[in-house]
């Protein structure tokens, strides 16, 4: 079943009935969904599918291939392609009569097989494709690579690609399509842990209960998530040790570089490049306060993957214990936790609520900006923090939210702190205040509720 990405697939299939010809990059971390999205696209079209292989170029010739015979098996003249010339001059020759759609799966792998191929690629382009409604799909997991080497200034192919997709992990609204039987919270607490990473999502089944969910994908040495992360970073990194520390640092609270630095025992300097290359895979993030200009000083480093943060924080701890099939006890140990690690999951659906509604017109006012913000208050010298601030365009109108997931209801004393930390900000005149709540709010706290001050119970949401 395809779920989600009809906005991709309607803009894809756009520029197919456009008549033009069409170089289109889809890149995003692994799991998220590329090759579902362009199987779907093709499904009802005449597609050379290649998925490129992490092997020596002769390898990667063979398959590239095979994958043109599979497709355009109607030549009755055998042709040996013995070179990616040969096999673009083939698949030229069949787009000059047909509507054909080349997909290149996995590009880097073809790409750093033999360096001049992305130089062939642009030769022909400019020479032959562009002259006909050949529709091309270069598809890559290594986000540098593609942003660097496909879509940056310095690449053959730059000016070449007619669009590019940058698929991003689903939102709660998307994620909880997979399911028809949990309840809200439930589906929170999946798209918590799964990150809303497409493939992760699709591991969980309504069949079993939350528990038993968790158990099997991640408790259990049969299942996939049980290694996921650390096969992720053997897959795509050198000294996988360096960076499951620093994963692990972030995972259980360091959030500053060099609090990051100090517990993994390594110079900042030396820390940053691990850093880069775990933001480049999209792993981690570097955050700074909403407002703040982009090259602040006061950032924060989160992780940004939810199955990430999530494996390191219970699974990774407790590996020797799931290997000894000891996942119940896991599980009993970790239930209560649950509460806290979903604070900054709720952060997040709340943050995509305001969007929805800020998109919708359903706000006070429509806002330009929207993220957490951190810093000194200086009112009261001490450090604060703000779940959510949004501010508009002219800098005069804010709002300000707080996101509680407890199992108690938000008590009255809330809003009076977040009105308190809204003192703080004096060149906005006009000030509102967001409450959101998993669990609602005392009757004190409704009896608060007007244009200004609103409380948003999660179950109604969305």
């Amino acid at each position: 079943m395809f779920i989600g990405r009809e906005n991709e697939l309607a803009r894809l299939n756009e520029r197919y009935n456009s008549g033009e010809f069409e170089c289109v990059a889809i890149y995003g971390r692994r799991r998220v969904g590329k090759t579902e999205l362009i199987k779907e696209f093709v499904k009802d079209k005449k597609a050379v599918f290649f998925t490129a292989l992490e092997d020596e170029y002769r390898a990667n010739l063979a398959a590239f291939s095979s994958a043109v015979f599979e497709t355009l098996n109607d030549v009755k003249v055998e042709i040996s392609l013995n070179s990616i010339d040969d096999i673009f001059q083939h698949i030229y020759e069949t787009a000059q009569n047909e509507h054909l759609v080349l997909v290149i799966d996995e590009y880097p792998y073809l790409a750093q097989s033999r360096k001049s191929v992305s130089s062939v690629l642009q030769r022909d382009i400019d020479h032959k494709f562009k002259n006909t409604n050949l529709f091309i799909i270069l598809c890559g997991s290594s986000m540098s690579f593609m942003e660097q080497q496909v879509m940056g200034y310095k690449s053959p192919l730059y000016g070449r690609r007619t669009g590019q997709f940058k698929l991003l992990p689903f939102d709660y609204e998307t994620a909880k399509k997979f399911y028809e039987k949990f309840d809200a919270e439930e589906n929170a607490v999946i798209y918590g842990v799964t990150g809303g990473i497409p493939k992760y999502l699709s591991l969980f089944k309504d069949k079993y209960s939350l528990k038993e969910n968790i158990i099997r994908n991640f408790f259990s040495t049969d299942s996939i998530l049980f290694e996921e992360p650390a096969n992720l970073l053997k897959q795509e990194l050198r000294e996988p040790a360096v960076y499951n520390s620093i994963i692990t640092a972030i995972a259980t609270g360091a959030s500053k570089l060099n609090e990051i630095a100090t517990a993994v025992n390594m110079q900042t300097g030396a820390c940053c490049v691990y850093m880069d290359s775990l933001r480049d895979l999209g792993i981690i993030r570097r955050e700074l306060p909403v407002l703040s200009k982009p090259n602040g000083k006061n950032s924060i480093y989160r992780l940004n993957d939810g199955m990430f943060r999530f494996w390191y924080r219970f699974v990774y701890k407790n590996f020797s214990k799931i290997q000894l099939d000891k996942g119940e006890e896991v599980y009993s140990r970790m239930k209560d936790q649950i509460p806290a690690y979903m604070g900054e999951i709720f952060e997040d659906i709340c943050k995509q609520y305001m969007h929805r509604e800020n998109t919708g017109g359903n706000l006070a006012f429509n806002f330009q900006d929207i993220g957490r913000w951190w810093g000194t208050n200086p009112l009261k010298k001490e450090q604060q923090e703000i779940d959510l601030l949004a501010v508009d365009e002219t800098g005069t109108r804010a709002i300000f939210a707080e996101c509680k997931w407890t199992n108690e209801k938000m008590p009255e004393s809330v809003v009076d702190e977040l009105i308190e930390k809204a003192k703080m900000f004096k060149n906005y005149n006009e000030k509102y205040f967001y409450l959101f709540s998993k669990s609602g709010f005392t009757s004190a706290c409704h009896k608060r509720a007007n244009e200004q001050i609103r409380l948003i119970e999660f179950k109604d949401m969305f």
